[in-house]
């Protein structure tokens, strides 16, 4: 370690030492790790240090492909005959209060298929999936409180509608730490830049800061893009090794001087895992090191590269893993749905499939909770414009909707729940966002009534006081 001059300070303010000397680290691409404080202290005490969950988990790790603007469920896994055959004609039963004006019933453009022995009709758009149907459990059931993306956004990835709470990843990496301390236990992937409320989707809110989301633009393909000031061109690592322990100490020593500073462990603890993973963050995030077959195999959409390395940062240990299908609310498709929602699923669908065989071949799919859906559905009538002509495309619809997850304990091969007879609202065994966040919190060895943390003398949780684990759908 780099000897400190014994002095009662030192010569420069801490603000101006670190601006002036930690420009080289691979921790400043750890931005939203810095956001909050944290408890961290020596090795010991390292919050990310992997740790037992409640009981006997059956999963140990997520990936959770997130189709931000609100997927058609009645075009994708959830099918309506009915629907189709009263296109164009006024629905026979009221239809429910929507955010914009719609009109007369809209059938589904795509033909849907059974897949598998469990016969589970999927669409033509997720034909790929399709290919693993035995695998997967299709809740038809979901539901959610508003018909806008902010709240929804908030409920589905932090369980609260308006205000910041800790995201899902974070309660997580909260709960078990992650196994591989060289990589962030808590990795966003998104395109383009932040999506809709942005880093409140992944925020650590009040947990510890360093359980906070990793955002990664993963619309970049070079490993120095993706990952900023990943590799220092000017220091060899044993230069910056001596670099990084002079700020440790200097942090250490100002720590000692103030005591309990949140915000200053979490510092502490960033710039030493920025500086770990430098090495395992290039390796992990260069999919240039997979054979050309299984590139292939996923294909060369940005959705195909982020689902790569999904699986190889849940291979090297990371527990959580957000995909985000593009900046903005790309699923929200007011208007030409045929035509947007089969861009979009070309994009994925053959990703997706990949990666459940993927899984699979390299035996992580039992210990792997893959969970696909937005925030909410769409209507089963069509949006109308302001002259009331169709726009060919369909509002927010919170009432019902439908995720499915494969993997990690799921029950395959099955379907949870239904919608009414058009698609309107869940009406046969509805599953509330609060109550999906129980059943993969259970999954991963979780009670969701006490992975709790005490904040503004309150007990919080993911699933605020709400929520039942449903246990029909758990192998």
């Amino acid at each position: 370690m780099a000897m400190i001059p014994e002095t009662s300070g030192p010569p420069l303010s801490r603000r101006e030492f670190l601006s002036r000397s930690g420009m080289g680290f691979g921790m400043l691409g750890l931005g939203s790790v810095l956001a909050q404080g944290g408890e961290i202290g020596g090795n010991a005490n390292n919050p990310l240090l992997s740790r037992p969950p409640h009981f006997a988990p059956r999963a140990r790790h997520v990936i959770h492909i997130f189709l931000n603007g609100g997927p058609s469920h009645v075009d994708t896994f959830d099918p309506k005959p009915l629907l189709t055959k009263y296109d164009g004609r006024e629905l026979p039963t009221p239809k429910l209060i929507t955010e914009r004006q719609t009109g007369a019933a809209f059938g589904s453009p795509f033909e849907f298929q059974r897949y598998g022995q469990s016969g589970i009709e999927i669409s033509e758009l997720f034909s790929h999936v399709g290919e693993h149907a035995d695998d997967l459990c299709v809740i038809r059931s979901m539901r959610s409180d508003l018909p806008n993306h902010e709240p929804a956004l908030m409920l589905m990835n932090c369980g609260d509608n308006t205000l910041v709470r800790p995201s899902m990843g974070s309660w997580l990496t909260y709960g078990l730490g992650t196994e591989n301390q060289n990589l962030p236990g808590f990795v966003a992937l998104c395109p383009g830049g932040h999506p809709i409320k942005g880093p409140d989707n992944w925020r650590s809110a009040f947990l510890p800061g360093i359980y906070e989301g990793t955002f990664v633009n993963s619309e970049h393909e070079s490993v120095d893009k993706l990952i900023r000031n990943v590799r220092n061109p000017r220091l060899s690592p044993s230069e910056q090794r001596r670099q990084v322990d002079l700020i440790q100490a200097l942090n250490e020593r100002h720590l000692s001087q103030r005591g309990h500073d949140p915000q200053l462990e979490a510092r502490i603890q960033s710039y030493e895992q920025g500086y770990r993973m430098q090495a395992a963050a290039t390796e992990a995030f260069d999919i240039g090191l997979e054979p050309a077959s299984v590139r292939q195999r996923y294909g060369d959409s940005v959705q195909a590269r982020q689902l790569l390395i999904a699986r190889r940062l849940v291979e090297r240990g990371v527990r959580f893993v957000q995909l985000w299908h593009g900046k903005g609310q790309p699923w929200d498709n007011h208007d030409q749905i045929e035509k947007n929602h089969r861009k979009l699923a070309g994009e994925c669908s053959q990703a997706i499939g990949a990666l459940l065989t993927d899984l699979k071949q390299r035996g992580l799919f039992d210990e792997t909770l893959v969970l696909w859906g937005g925030e909410f559905g769409r209507t089963p009538t069509v949006e109308q414009g302001n002259d009331g002509a169709s726009k060919l495309g369909r509002d927010h619809n919170p009432y019902g909707f439908s995720v499915w997850m494969a993997g990690g304990g799921i029950k395959g091969g099955t379907v949870y729940g239904a919608t009414d007879e058009f698609g309107f609202q869940a009406t046969e065994n509805p599953v509330h966002v609060h109550d999906l966040h129980a059943t993969m919190l259970h999954l991963m060895g979780f009670d969701h009534e006490h992975l709790t943390y005490r904040y503004a003398s309150r007990d919080f949780r993911l699933t605020d006081v709400h929520g039942s684990v449903i246990r029909d759908i758990i192998a």
